[in-house]
């Protein structure tokens, strides 16, 4: 089994947040590999990881870095395959990393999700990769008609609870 998608991370500390995206990947059923690189302290192993992916049949990156979050942009420069950014809540509240991964130069686009935002990122990589595959599709679609399924449960339970001064 060759992976499909590449979580990178800046640093094993960033798994708290990445693993979500492991995670949802795995429950899509779409192989994936991990690794921690770093743009600052393993920028020769980032640039060999960011030539090479394509080639191994990688067809995503999801990388994320928090504070300087030169990562995500970094393995964008050096690869033809579509970058996912997650900015990591580490310093100022995860805004100095959203704006580093936001704040690429033209022709280096970084897809970028919320701060700490790795589910969306993986949801976002099953999308781009749906595009190819028709049993990643019909998973989406599954997963999409489950949210509107909760919501309108939701929905009915809120319907039961009783205020004398609620209207609906």
């Amino acid at each position: 089994m060759k992976p499909q998608v590449s979580i990178i991370m800046g640093s094993t500390s960033d798994w708290t947040v990445m693993e979500q995206c492991a995670k949802t990947l795995n429950d899509f059923e779409i192989p994936f590999e991990v690794h921690a690189l770093s743009a600052h302290r393993t920028p020769d192993e980032v640039a060999v990881f960011a030539k090479k992916a394509h080639r191994r049949g990688v067809k995503v990156i999801v990388a994320a870095a928090g504070m300087a979050a030169h990562l995500p942009g970094v393995i964008a420069s050096m690869t033809p395959l579509p970058v996912i950014g997650v900015p990591i809540k580490a310093s100022l509240d995860g805004w100095d990393a959203m704006l580093a991964i936001l704040q690429m130069p033209p022709g280096i686009p970084v897809a970028t999700v919320a701060i700490n935002g790795a589910q969306n990122a993986a949801l976002l990589a099953v999308q781009i990769l749906s595009n190819g595959n028709r049993q990643i599709f019909k998973r989406y679609e599954q997963f999409k008609n489950n949210l509107k399924e909760k919501i309108i449960k939701a929905n009915e339970d809120f319907s039961k609870i009783e205020f004398p001064f609620k209207t609906n």
